[in-house]
């Protein structure tokens, strides 16, 4: 019951602070003009997921999927703030290459096919912007690419958490960056494999 409130008051406060909020979006992956496009691998930083409801209420609607949340209480009430905001979600952590995590989120796509799912690949322990081995893993088994992307505001409150989650401030400018399309080869070798991960965190991190 408390999720439920917490994740209805949560969800008010996102739209509130959203609709003051000055949008710079560019899109390399060509994602948001393609709706015919496969399953994708969203993957964003921790600290970054007040605005994924709202980039995808803005530019991405179109597409269906589901968000990775962790199954510890305050995945809870992520679960009820996404659900507010038409996007399902998977119980599982993505850090530690979660076995069971990876297993939901292939059954997942199995069972709803072209949908997306959405993962902090740093999440949900950090460290922050490291970027664990699931998403990559992920993107091996099922074979479809993953999508980083960026997203950095001009003023914000940072929270003394692992994360230093950030809330934009009212009125502020929020830069969003869909990069382009990562395919992860289906075999690879350590050194191959941490190359992948290297590259699939550098362009995360291209904006600061």
């Amino acid at each position: 019951m408390k999720a439920k409130i917490f994740g209805w008051a949560i969800a008010v406060f996102i739209r509130l602070i959203g609709i003051t909020l000055r949008w710079q979006f560019e899109d390399r992956s060509g994602l948001s003009s393609k709706p015919e496009t496969g399953s994708v691998i969203w993957a964003f930083w921790h600290n970054r997921v007040f605005s994924m409801p709202l980039v995808y209420q803005r530019h991405l609607k179109f597409r269906k999927g589901a968000v990775l949340t962790s199954p510890s209480r305050d995945g809870e009430i992520i679960v009820e703030v996404m659900r507010r905001f038409g996007v399902e979600a998977v119980r599982g952590s993505s850090n530690r290459g979660s076995v069971n995590a990876l297993r939901r989120l292939v059954n997942y796509l199995d069972d709803n096919n072209g949908s997306d799912v959405v993962i902090t690949p740093d999440g949900p322990r950090g460290p922050a912007h490291v970027l664990q081995p699931g998403v990559i893993k992920l993107a091996q088994i099922t074979g479809f690419p993953v999508l980083p992307i960026s997203i950095m505001y001009s003023r914000s409150i940072v929270l003394k958490t692992w994360d230093k989650f950030e809330i934009p401030f009212p009125f502020s400018k929020v830069r969003v960056l869909l990069n382009r399309f990562h395919y992860i080869e289906e075999n690879s070798d350590k050194e191959k494999f941490e190359a992948m991960r290297v590259r699939l965190e550098e362009d995360l991190k291209v904006l600061p």
